[in-house]
């Protein structure tokens, strides 16, 4: 791979997941990390992502206001927030992680919505926290800089307190033998006890990452009562997730 090819493949990585580590893209384009330091240094100078320690940020991701526009794949965003926001009622407790796609439910919610929305994400909470008949539980602890949202013992333990009617969580990838998965190890962790704490748990995800496969496991995929992306509900893509009896929207 020419070099303008590498950093095009880890912009889009970065795009696409928000945040990569350099470890995962030396092993997936096949050069030293040493290289890929150097690429990420090289995008960094250009303005094109944040180079952090082990790996880079989008800028989307890296703001606490998340921009309303030039977010990456934010028409498909919008559809699944729409199609997320649907599935909330007058007075449930909803509990959702952070990103993108989320910051896009929030602001897809009805004006008339009158529920209880918890979250450690700061930039959803602020979203939260614009309308007008919802009311917002932060879930406090250490916050993470990179990830803009509280980790910690004391975030997992609150966490396990909570009985969700609902917990939306947007994904990073997904397949059928590997289930969720992520590359934050502390995310990871708030992500599994968010699961433990709600009746139903409904994924997130543009279709681009489906049948992607990141380091650090979630849940299995029969623990996923329900998947939304952007892609009509019988899209063949899907038609597996269908078939493993996850309900697709």
């Amino acid at each position: 791979m020419l070099k303008k090819e590498r950093q095009a493949y880890i912009l889009h990585q970065v795009n696409l997941h928000n945040k990569v580590l350099s470890s995962l893209l030396s092993q997936e384009i096949r050069v030293s990390e040493d290289t890929i330091r150097r690429d990420l240094q090289e995008l960094a100078d250009e303005g094109k992502i944040i180079k952090v320690h082990g790996g880079a940020l989008s800028h989307s991701f890296n703001e606490v206001y998340y921009p309303t526009d030039n977010v990456y794949s934010q028409d498909h965003k919008k559809i699944i927030a729409n199609k997320a926001a649907a599935l909330i009622q007058n007075g449930m407790f909803v509990l959702t992680s952070g990103g993108t796609t989320i910051i896009e439910l929030a602001r897809a919610l009805p004006r008339q919505l009158k529920a209880t929305f918890m979250s450690g994400s700061i930039p959803a909470i602020l979203e939260y926290m614009q309308h007008p008949s919802i009311d917002v539980i932060m879930i406090g602890d250490r916050i993470s800089k990179s990830s803009k949202i509280t980790i910690g013992a004391e975030a997992i333990t609150k966490i396990k307190q909570i009985n969700a009617d609902l917990c939306l969580l947007g994904i990073n990838a997904i397949d059928l033998k590997h289930g969720t998965t992520d590359n934050d190890w502390e995310v990871v962790q708030l992500k599994k006890a968010m699961i433990q704490s709600a009746q139903k748990i409904v994924c997130l995800t543009i279709s681009e990452k489906i049948n992607t496969l990141q380091p650090i496991h979630i849940c299995d995929i029969q623990h996923i009562d329900v998947l939304i992306t952007e892609l009509p509900p019988d899209d063949p893509k899907l038609k597996p997730y269908t078939d493993a009896g996850i309900q697709v929207l």
